[in-house]
């Protein structure tokens, strides 16, 4: 199943960047001229960023984007299993009315929606006919345009074997299926509502 979304913008300006990183623009042109942010002067001259290289100088800094208001945390989920999907979007939906999500149910319906829905995460099965969720995590991680995206695997299969692949695949995270809430917003970066945290499996 594929939930369809409008195109995001996949750049940014300096006054958007230096709200998503809660600095000021005079700190984002001083990145800038040091090298330590990349950018890209239009031609009129001003300064443009590409989303995925803001995202991922964040990570990289162990800085925390902070979303501007109105907008909201991008989460794909891709699993074969039609009901861990709707679950998972349910409450995440639950948790906060600033994420998004859409839902992939193959590796190459999620390669599509990578590109069109430009998600902040993935939480992405292993386990998966066709195009599995390392191929997928791979494919992610190879693109400049998605590589910054953080990818949470998840997987009934547990074991350092496979734990292993994925993170060597580019997976930040590689969580064991059932997993609590709790651990599953720490991976993603959501805070913890004040609900009870309850076991997520499949």
């Amino acid at each position: 199943m594929v939930q369809k979304t409008a195109k995001q913008k996949s750049y940014l300006t300096p006054q958007e960047v230096a709200e998503l990183l809660m600095v000021s623009p005079t700190t984002i042109r001083q990145w800038c001229s040091e090298g330590k942010i990349k950018s890209w002067a239009t031609l009129g001259g001003h300064r443009r960023f590409m989303r995925a290289d803001v995202e991922r100088f964040s990570r990289e800094r162990g800085l925390t984007l902070q979303l501007p208001s109105g907008h909201k945390k991008r989460v794909l989920i891709v699993d074969d299993d039609e009901d861990i999907g709707k679950y998972l979007t349910n409450f995440l939906r639950h948790v906060s009315d600033r994420v998004e999500t859409a839902i992939a149910s193959n590796g190459f319906d999620a390669g599509r929606l990578v590109q069109s829905f430009q998600p902040h995460v993935v939480l992405l099965d292993l386990m998966m006919p066709d195009m599995d969720g390392f191929e997928v995590c791979r494919t992610i991680k190879r693109d400049p345009a998605s590589k910054a995206t953080l990818v949470v695997a998840m997987t009934g299969y547990y074991d350092d074997s496979n734990v292993e692949r994925i993170l060597d695949a580019g997976a930040e995270f590689c969580l064991r299926k059932p997993f609590d809430t709790e651990t599953l917003l720490d991976a993603i970066g959501i805070e913890r509502p004040y609900l009870a945290l309850t076991e997520l499996s499949g």
